[in-house]
C-alpha cells in the first residue's frame, strides 16, 4: 500500500512536522502484528523513515487444524 499526502506547509514547517508525524503514526501502527515502513519525503528533500518487522504470532489451534485439513484433501 502506498499512501501519499500533499501538504501546503512551508519547507521549514514540513521539516519540523515530519518527525512528529512519523512518531505518531509509528506508535499507532506498532500495536498491530504487521510489517511496515513509513517514509516521509519533505519538499526540502529530507527523508524520515520508520520500519517495523512483523510479529511471529502463532495461529490459533482451530485455524491450524482447518488449514491442515484443507492441505490434506485429495
Amino acid at each position: 500500500m502506498d499512501i501519499r499526502f500533499i501538504s501546503s506547509l512551508t519547507p521549514e514547517d514540513e521539516a519540523t512536522f515530519a518527525p512528529a508525524l512519523l512518531q505518531a503514526v509509528g506508535a499507532v501502527l506498532d500495536q498491530f502484528p504487521i510489517a511496515y515502513t513509513v517514509r516521509i519525503s519533505t519538499i526540502g528533500d529530507q527523508i524520515f523513515q520508520h520500519t517495523h518487522p512483523s510479529f511471529d504470532v502463532p495461529l490459533p489451534q482451530n485455524l491450524q487444524a482447518a488449514l491442515k485439513a484443507v492441505a490434506t484433501r485429495d
